[in-house]
């Protein structure tokens, strides 16, 4: 299977020069699609702009200098993705991936706490032994607790160390969402309506502005106004 992908037919989301190469690396399976994640050395190389090649961006990863989630990178392939963390401790530099309006990946700076957290979004849930309940996560992540307190499609804030959560934010009216796929992708609007449909059909997520998508596609970041630091407004 080849380890590279041309340019020109990346992910639209991919924020790439497409004429100045005519290569890309390709990343690896992982917690996530193609569509909402990057390889790292993409990122490293295209996105933080720290180095002029592949080859130097696979020597800082391979060299454990850029953290994800607080661990080291192991391979310049593995995606990194939506709301993960990215901290390059030589620079004291901390970066959350998000969208911008244009439905680009981007990285946002954010502060050394910010960089201590992240939001999840939930899944799906299972029951295990004991009573126990088990939550997956969009990151690929699972936390298992005690009591079921929390419903699909619902975001959790988690505290990347200990996997603690701290806070949640229910997909429900009045909760500021970002559209994360689709036409609408980068969007954020307060959610005015959540419909359930029976049958094989797709429940739908309304907003206050009269876009509607599917259920799938959005992404709780807040009640009323957004937990983390968004991209700045990208330019008409």
């Amino acid at each position: 299977m080849s380890t590279q992908m041309k340019r020109l037919t990346a992910p639209r989301s991919w924020p790439l020069k497409r004429k100045i190469r005519v290569w890309i690396t390709k990343q690896s399976p992982g917690p996530h699609g193609i569509e909402k994640s990057m390889p790292a050395a993409g990122v490293r190389r295209d996105m933080l702009k720290v180095c002029d090649t592949a080859k130097e961006a696979k020597r800082i990863i391979g060299n454990r200098e850029v953290l994800v989630d607080g661990k080291p990178l192991r391979s310049h392939k593995m995606p990194i993705g939506l709301m993960d963390v990215v901290s390059i401790p030589k620079t004291a530099k901390n970066y959350r991936m998000l969208l911008t309006d244009k439905g680009k990946l981007a990285l946002v700076e954010i502060s050394e706490a910010e960089a201590k957290w992240k939001l999840c979004k939930l899944n799906n849930k299972t029951s295990i032994r004991d009573g126990k309940i088990q939550l997956n996560l969009h990151d690929g992540r699972n936390i298992v607790l005690d009591k079921n307190e929390y419903r699909t499609g619902d975001v959790l804030k988690v505290e990347l160390e200990g996997q603690k959560i701290s806070g949640s934010f229910p997909l429900a009216p009045g909760s500021l969402a970002m559209i994360f796929e689709g036409p609408h992708a980068g969007k954020t609007a307060v959610v005015s309506e959540c419909i359930i449909r029976r049958g094989s059909a797709a429940n739908v997520v309304r907003f206050e502005d009269g876009t509607e998508t599917v259920r799938n596609n959005v992404f709780v970041i807040g009640v009323k106004k957004s937990a983390i630091k968004l991209p700045e407004a990208s330019a008409l």
